[in-house]
């Protein structure tokens, strides 16, 4: 553990961390609630944070004086790369996927096809967590644009390829 933040005999001392100029009491220490902002989160800033309080002459048995929160930074995802792998030609098979580079937690991925045929697609043919959608026997009609997007508790990014048949 690494000491980030302390208040003693009246004076408050923010330690030489990445956090410092980020970090400080969210209320005068006077009014008993000891809460602490972080301004600007990152992911790095996720991690397990303590609190412990120690009070003069107060006879609290050990262990009561600490507290502990789990701090998870979510991420929203990177706008995710389409490609195209196969060969599109009449009654081929090919596989569309998409990836993000980053996301917290990991992205989930859903493919559609946009105007003038419109189509939503379902597993087996898509994967949501590989970010995959396999389309068999191609036709003609299958042409248009593909979209997907990935998404998270953080937010969505979209790509898109053009599917030429």
């Amino acid at each position: 553990p690494v000491q980030i933040l302390t208040y003693l005999d009246g004076v408050v001392k923010v330690e030489e961390t990445e956090l410092k100029p980020r970090l400080g009491f969210l209320y005068p220490i006077l009014t008993h609630n000891i809460s602490l902002f972080i301004n600007a989160t990152r992911e790095r800033d996720s991690g397990r944070y303590m609190c412990t309080v120690n009070v003069v002459d107060d006879v609290t048995s050990t262990g009561q004086n600490v507290g502990v929160i789990n701090l998870t930074v979510l991420v929203p995802p990177a706008p995710p790369t389409c490609r195209l792998q196969g060969h599109p030609a009449v009654g081929a098979n090919i596989t569309l996927r998409c990836s993000s580079e980053k996301g917290k937690p990991l992205p989930t991925y859903q493919w559609h096809r946009t105007a003038p045929t419109m189509e939503v697609f379902f597993p087996p043919a898509q994967d949501w967590t590989k970010g995959t959608l396999k389309l068999t026997n191609l036709s003609l009609d299958m042409a248009g644009l593909y979209v997907c997007k990935a998404e998270n508790q953080a937010g969505s990014a979209e790509c898109s390829i053009l599917l030429e048949v």
